[in-house]
């Protein structure tokens, strides 16, 4: 942790350690398995982390760049309006003599996509090769006339779709031997022969330089950068490009973001944009931030001049921000350039000839006017701010902008520069965020750790108390240990009755509702095999025999009508399907039965049960002869329901149903002879029909009916066991003391050493805690952080 001192220091040293242990005793006890951990581990990795990044998001030309540039006092990022590419610069502290910057640049085929969507908006065919020096050419010319018949590179939007296409060319074409086809190439400063920090931000800010860059990283000297404070530069969350965007969205869901500075445009916009609300939305659900958001409306100056863009401003800071949320109203282009002029004078032209230099032309052609210039003189005579007793200033109409800027300058120097930087309200936001960084967020880093560290110290340290306790109300000595035991005899029966009473209500339940999963599988399995098996007897259906049996009934007859043999199939179809449904259920319950007891072996009341009486009280003996008087009901219960397929189904001769006219079908068919070969070439058309009626039958029962005769059937056998059974444990009491006599002397001796590890254990425990709460709370006393101290476990006896 660095610029801590040397207290703090030796305080926090084992910091990481102490409150992994306290994690790990919360990990340990399963009645604490609701606490929330994952905080603790987010906010220890804040409080412990060497580096604190501070992410910049918001839209694109909302003065992301102009605020940092502000804030450190010195121009490193490019910032101008309209689109940039999608590019991140962190910003970190190094000593004055090792100031560097390295640069990435995008891949070529990243640059080829952001030509391909500018292109595309500003309506122009995509269909280009950027290798070739002519096309190149072509979109320069092409994207100059854009801006000169929007009147300027910033007099429309497309102006400035213009003016981004423009820069990525030259930028593509200017560093192109230094871009990978796929991967992005990475560069230090001295690669480029620059030798020290502004000649190399110089060329990284430069517009078509910028426009090609994917990342860029600068070691500079500033306090703000001490303490492992790191500032990074996002690009606009409603980027063209979407991956762009994602990269904001990704950074602030990203565990190494410590606080987030979002950069709003209501003060010019009006309102949200659906992308800034969604980045709050983003923003509140990132537990590593928490609170340490900084609000800035950037480009109040624009409510200076609109008294409704200023009233809708307040109410919306009314209705979506609470109070004490760190809020502040910017002009950045105002505050930076307003600061850089302090070192300017008349000789520079107030740094037109200097600061300005490049965004002019030369003296041949008219002066263009710097935005800042602009912004200066209409502040000077619009904004309302100068007070008119110290500031009585003109802008005339016979002056050029730049000409006035540098007469009203020249008229009232550093006064007016002053008061420009105060209204910017960029001091108080530098004041502000440097106050945090340099003073409280140290002290806000620890104090959330121990906030979240609380409730896990609390939760424990009831545990223990409550647990100590318990076990120092326990008899100490064999003899109080052996009566204390049977006199809680009748009451451990009684716990152990409501148990197995309570477990063999469960395990109906989950049977009657389809939760179990295991009679589920062997039920659907009855199922397939009933629907298996009824295939395979109309499959397997012979008319020629079922005609023989028919006629041998009556042997006065050498003929048998049609109705003679669907009643033979009719019998033999339900006969053979009840031995099937009768053996398959004999196998669901017999398994169903095994596993009941099974589970019932594995509870703690079984075991606890035939500790105490010596042996489970004829439990096993009960079930399986309800296990047999369920076998017996469901047998009777499958010959119902097979018997019942004798009968024809209710719609089975409904006018105009599939089986009728089947019925009819076959009955043309057989009446056409009197002997049985109409009957046999019939055959499939038999089979057909006898499967219309024998297919929802059988559907019906083992989805519907029989299932519920099943589930009815457990439910009247095996819960009248566990009101029983209730009983029957309690009548043990006479035997499980007999037996409990015997053994008593042991027990009470096992419960004695058993006591006293558990009070030895749960000491050293009370210890562990103790010892990393100390630990914390003496680095939470060095940060200043004492109304936070965790509690400790006092042992009352």
């Amino acid at each position: 942790m660095a610029q801590l001192d040397s207290n703090q220091i030796a305080a926090c040293q084992n910091l990481q350690e102490s409150v992994e242990a306290i994690v790990h005793l919360v990990e340990q006890e399963s009645t604490l398995q609701n606490q929330d951990i994952t905080s603790v581990h987010t906010s220890l990795r804040k409080a412990i982390a060497p580096t604190f990044e501070v992410a910049f998001v918001g839209a694109f030309s909302a003065g992301k760049s102009m605020l940092i540039n502000a804030l450190l006092g010195r121009e490193l990022l490019y910032s101008a309006e309209g689109h940039a590419t999608g590019i991140e610069c962190y910003i970190a502290y190094a000593p004055s003599d090792r100031e560097r910057v390295v640069l990435t640049f995008a891949s070529a085929a990243e640059v080829h996509e952001e030509v391909q969507v500018l292109l595309e908006r500003l309506g122009v065919s995509s269909a280009i090769d950027l290798s070739r020096e002519e096309t190149v050419s072509t979109i320069l010319t092409a994207c100059e006339k854009m801006i000169e018949k929007e009147g300027g590179e910033s007099k429309s939007e497309r102006a400035k779709q213009a003016k981004a296409l423009k820069l990525l060319i030259e930028g593509w074409w200017t560093n192109r031997d230094r871009i990978h086809p796929t991967s992005n190439a990475t560069y230090s400063m001295e690669q480029f022969n620059f030798t020290n920090l502004k000649d190399a931000a110089a060329y990284a800010r430069r517009g078509s330089n910028s426009a090609v860059l994917k990342r860029v990283e600068y070691y500079c000297c500033h306090p703000l950068l001490e303490d492992g404070n790191v500032l990074v530069d996002l690009p606009g969350i409603d980027a063209p490009i979407k991956k762009d965007a994602a990269l904001t969205y990704s950074k602030i869901s990203n565990e190494d973001t410590s606080a987030v500075v979002a950069v709003l445009k209501p003060a010019a916009a009006g309102d949200m944009t659906k992308e800034e609300t969604e980045l709050l939305e983003a923003m509140r659900s990132n537990s590593g931030i928490r609170d340490r958001v900084f609000f800035v409306f950037n480009r109040i100056d624009e409510t200076w001049y609109n008294v409704q863009l200023r009233q809708r401003l307040e109410s919306l800071i009314a209705s979506q921000f609470r109070d004490g949320q760190r809020l502040y109203k910017t002009s950045g282009l105002l505050g930076f350039y307003g600061s850089q002029l302090r070192e300017t004078s008349a000789g520079d032209r107030f740094g037109l000839d200097s600061i300005f230099a490049s965004s002019i032309k030369s003296a041949e052609i008219a002066e263009e006017t710097p935005q800042f210039v602009y912004e200066f003189n209409r502040y000077c005579s619009s904004s309302g701010k100068l007070p008119a007793n110290r500031f009585r200033i003109s802008v005339n109409n016979y002056e050029s902008q730049n000409e006035n800027y540098v007469r009203i300058l020249g008229e009232y120097g550093s006064p007016l520069v002053d008061q420009l930087i105060h209204d910017s309200g960029i001091e108080v936001f530098r004041e502000g965020i440097t106050r945090y960084l340099t003073e409280e967020k140290r002290p806000q880093l620890f104090s959330t750790l121990a906030n979240d560290l609380q409730p896990l110290c609390v939760a424990l340290r009831r545990l223990y108390s409550d647990r100590y306790r318990e076990l120092d109300s326990q008899p100490t000595e064999l003899e109080g240990i052996k009566s204390n035991r049977l006199d809680r005899l009748n009451t451990d029966l009684k716990r152990l009755a409501e148990n197995f009473a309570d477990h063999l209500k469960r395990e109906v339940n989950e049977i009657v509702t389809n939760q179990c999963v295991s009679f589920e599988d062997d039920f659907r399995n009855l199922q397939v095999r009933m629907q298996g098996r009824m295939g395979e007897l109309l499959n397997g259906f012979s008319v020629k025999q079922a005609y023989q049996r028919a006629t041998l009934a009556h042997p006065r007859n050498s003929t048998a009508p049609l109705l003679a043999i669907l009643v033979e199939a009719f019998y033999y179809l339900a006969n053979e399907l009840e031995e099937v449904l009768t053996a398959e259920i004999e196998r669901v319950i017999r398994r169903l039965f095994s596993l009941l007891m099974d589970r019932i072996r594995h509870q703690d009341y079984y075991r606890e049960l035939c500790r105490l009486v010596g042996d489970d009280a004829g439990l096993e003996d009960r079930l399986k002869a309800i296990e047999q008087s369920v076998q017996l009901a469901l047998r009777s219960e499958a010959s119902t329901e097979c018997d019942r397929y004798v009968r024809e189904s209710p719609d089975f001769y409904q006018e105009g149903s599939v089986s009728l006219y089947q019925f009819r079908e076959v009955l043309r068919q057989t009446s056409v002879g009197y002997d049985f070969l109409p009957m046999v070439e019939a055959e499939p058309a038999i089979r057909q029909l006898l499967e219309l009626d024998f297919s929802p039958k059988v559907k019906r029962t083992v989805t519907s009916t029989f299932r519920q005769a099943v589930s009815q059937t457990l439910k009247s056998q095996l819960l009248p066991v566990a009101v029983e059974y209730e009983e029957v444990i309690l009548q043990q009491y006479t035997i499980a003391r007999n037996h409990l006599e015997k053994t008593i002397e042991k027990e009470a001796q096992e419960q004695l050493e058993q006591l006293a590890e558990q009070k030895s254990a749960l000491q050293e425990q009370i210890a562990t805690y103790n010892q990393a709460v100390e630990a914390i709370d003496a680095c939470l006393q060095s940060m200043g952080c004492d109304r936070y101290q965790l509690p400790i476990v006092e042992l009352v006896t």
